[in-house]
């Protein structure tokens, strides 16, 4: 593992080595995040305003890779953000900090007491802990809400549970359902799931993305209006994805962020 020195759009730090981050109070959430969509965003709200309240930082620990590729259970596995495209988007909610943890067996066999006393408590400096109403951490999922408490009042940290959101017109908001949404091409829809348009980031050599993901979901095959992002300039634009290839119109070359 290594520390990335990278800074996001506005300046969240990304930190990819976990023992290499100097401990600071922190209200700190914890979650793949697939989208940051607009139930993901509530609870980010929530921990943006903790943070405030403790005169501490907002810290989102994450996982690379997701826990289900790193299972082995990723067969027709489809991503709504690659790491960088959700450092983005938490950089955008305004969190400080984003923790990118490696998930492994090692880290999926730590019981939940010592994730939050080792990890969260003693290298992070958690002062306040924010979790959504459906929440789970820990060896065999089993540090819940309920569970939380007693240690919440035992190490002395804040602790808020998130309710579940409901969007207008929507029964759920779910990454799987924005997925679904995406896979129908239904990108207005999408955006208002996520609280913001779809992006599709990589290096376009003349007009062709060339390196995506094999994890990242794209809409259908067909022709979509879009704008992009490269090098400091916005360029209206037209995608065209036929399978896995997606090629933008003017034969746009460079770093790319592509809005839908």
């Amino acid at each position: 593992m290594y520390v990335c020195t990278a800074i996001s759009k506005k300046g969240m730090k990304i930190i990819t080595d976990i023992n290499e981050f100097r401990a600071t109070p922190c209200a700190a959430t914890i979650g793949s995040f697939d989208g940051v969509h607009v139930e993901h965003r509530v609870l980010l709200g929530r921990l943006v305003d903790m943070a405030a309240k403790l005169e501490a930082e907002s810290v989102v620990v994450t996982f690379d890779p997701h826990p289900r590729i790193a299972m082995g259970r990723a067969e027709g596995m489809q991503l709504l953000t690659t790491i960088e495209e959700r450092a983005r988007l938490l950089d955008e909610v305004g969190i400080d900090r984003m923790v990118v943890a490696h998930f492994d067996d090692k880290f999926r066999s730590q019981p939940y007491e010592s994730f939050v006393r080792d990890m969260l408590i003693e290298r992070l400096g958690m002062v306040g802990m924010i979790v959504g109403y459906n929440h789970r951490l820990g060896r065999g999922s089993e540090g819940n809400f309920d569970k939380l408490q007693p240690l919440a009042a035992e190490c002395g940290f804040e602790l808020e549970c998130v309710a579940q959101h409901r969007e207008d017109g929507e029964d759920k908001v779910s990454s799987t359902v924005v997925r679904n949404v995406i896979a129908e091409g239904d990108m207005e829809r999408a955006a208002r799931l996520l609280g913001a348009r779809y992006m599709l980031s990589g290096v376009a050599r003349e007009g062709v993305i060339a390196d995506i993901s094999e994890y990242k979901m794209l809409p259908p095959s067909g022709e979509y209006r879009c704008s992009v992002e490269c090098e400091g300039a916005t360029i209206p634009a037209i995608l065209k994805i036929a399978d896995r290839t997606a090629t933008l119109s003017a034969g746009i070359s460079g770093r790319v962020i592509v809005i839908f």
